[in-house]
């Protein structure tokens, strides 16, 4: 039986990632323009938020809304309307180091602000408050099948409910000694805006249907490094085809054996 492509249009784009500051600089790179050099992610300063959750805000919250406020203005969508998936391997790594420091310690008391930015929709909350949203909004942690599976619920919404939703997956870094069962190297994610249909604004059209076929591999070697090593990036070929005007099938990391086909059409 042959699976029925999920057929969705992508509206904006937004890369947050090592040497990746952003879609517009990442599209050169990506090109062949520019060569790509490692470099840590530059989190900018959530000034959406009120000053109370701005000094409170980690990491993480800083990461998912400078990713989610760039795609959305690329989109020229008004975030306030957005439904959105966030999807992730896992939460926010430097508060899940800092909780097991606290509760091995004689004083195992924790920290409430250290506690609620530990949790896994702690980016899908922050973004709540700023952007005052009260849009549907769905987490999803999937170790490293996380971008494809926040792939595949959006795909969900977009094409059910009929609404233009955002994907926001992303993945943070821990620690030592946790880095050592868990290696992600820094923070980094991507935001895609999906809508049922064609508009104005649509970049190109992508249909998704399941393989076995093997991943596609970066050809640039610190490319590829971020491919492999940080989960939500296991869309850069996708990214890279976007970004050259490439269309046509691309193979995706999912969960194996199963892996995501995705066709890229123009528009």
């Amino acid at each position: 039986m042959t699976p029925t492509p999920l057929t969705v249009w992508i509206e904006g784009i937004g890369l947050l990632a090592p040497g990746l500051p952003d879609w517009a600089s990442a599209c050169s790179i990506l090109r062949g323009a520019a060569p790509y050099t490692a470099a840590p992610s530059i989190l900018p300063v959530p000034s959406i938020l009120p000053p109370a959750e701005r000094r409170r805000a980690s990491r993480l919250v800083k990461l998912t809304l400078a990713i989610g406020l760039e795609t959305a203005a690329n989109a020229g969508a008004d975030v306030s309307q957005l439904a959105t998936v966030f999807a992730a391997s896992g939460a926010d790594g430097h508060n899940c180091h800092a909780l097991c420091e606290q509760l091995a310690s004689d004083d195992r008391q924790v920290s409430p602000t250290r506690f609620h930015n530990s949790v896994h929709n702690a980016g899908a909350g922050y973004w709540g408050i700023a952007t005052q949203s009260m849009a549907p909004s769905q987490v999803i942690g999937a170790f490293d099948a996380g971008f494809g599976a926040g792939l595949l619920d959006t795909l969900g919404q977009v094409i059910v409910d009929r609404q233009a939703t955002m994907l926001v997956a992303y993945d943070s870094e821990y620690p030592e000694p946790l880095f050592s069962k868990r290696d992600t190297p820094d923070c980094a994610g991507l935001g895609l805006l999906l809508t049922p249909e064609k508009t104005e604004r649509s970049v190109a059209r992508i249909m998704v249907t399941p393989s076995t076929e093997a991943a596609e591999k970066m050809a640039d070697a610190g490319l590829e490094n971020l491919r492999t090593s940080i989960p939500a990036l296991r869309c850069l070929p996708l990214l890279q085809r976007l970004a050259r005007g490439e269309y046509g099938p691309v193979c995706i990391d999912y969960l194996p054996p199963m892996q995501l086909s995705i066709d890229l059409q123009p528009c």
